[in-house]
């Protein structure tokens, strides 16, 4: 890719025509000509920055996976708490929301395609790593804070909840089910389950039984 005589603007058009392209015609059905169509570029001129579309679909996965997280960047809220619920709201985006139908839509068809290509699945694999220290990272702070209790694990609560993100964003796309739902789940998981407001109980019944979910892990994954 030659990226060095595009402008700014210039790559944000191309990559929104990739956006709205891979959206109607999906993956495999997917042209440089669709792209262009969507464009205010020839498609020649798309086949001057990029080798073809390979090349491109992995510049807009990167772009795609950078936007989502300028927007992420920052959230609201005073607390450790606060600030994780925030982020599950920017994650569990409503099904409503057309630019969150169309992110999840477009995801869902290049995570299809990342076990057969590495430079997707290695896109992909940092991604999700991001999101996982991100969650963490509100969790440890909510531990030592004696927000959250001591008996947390950030590093598992963060793989749990990335997992549920990943799972409810493909079931939106897959079968059209808002999050919805799940989204109330993990506002309610985080207040009953991660909070020590129950004095370090147990979980998210406030008994003994079980702490799998108070730190994130399923049962029978220890």
């Amino acid at each position: 890719m030659d990226s060095s005589r595009m402008s700014e603007e210039t790559i944000d058009g191309i990559m929104d025509a990739t956006y709205r392209a891979l959206c109607e015609h999906g993956y495999a059905e997917l042209t440089m000509q669709d792209i262009a169509a969507k464009s205010t570029k020839s498609k020649g001129t798309l086949h001057y920055h990029f080798d073809g579309k390979q090349e491109l679909l992995e510049a807009f996965l990167e772009h795609l996976l950078e936007r989502f997280e300028e927007r992420t960047e920052t959230v609201p809220g005073e607390t450790p708490a606060e600030r994780l619920h925030a982020f599950v709201d920017e994650l569990l985006s409503s099904a409503d929301d057309d630019s969150a139908t169309a992110f999840r839509t477009a995801m869902l068809e290049i995570k299809a395609q990342s076990p057969y290509d590495e430079a997707y699945q290695e896109r992909l694999a940092a991604f999700d790593q991001r999101l996982r220290d991100r969650i963490a990272g509100f969790v440890a702070d909510g531990v030592a804070a004696g927000e959250f209790r001591d008996d947390v694990d950030p590093e598992a609560t963060g793989e749990f909840l990335v997992t549920v993100f990943h799972g409810a964003q493909t079931r939106a796309a897959a079968v059209d089910r808002s999050p919805e739902r799940t989204k109330e789940y993990v506002h309610a998981y985080i207040d009953e389950a991660l909070c020590a407001d129950d004095g370090g109980s147990g979980g998210a019944n406030g008994d003994d039984t079980d702490d799998s979910a108070a730190i994130g892990e399923p049962e029978g994954s220890r």
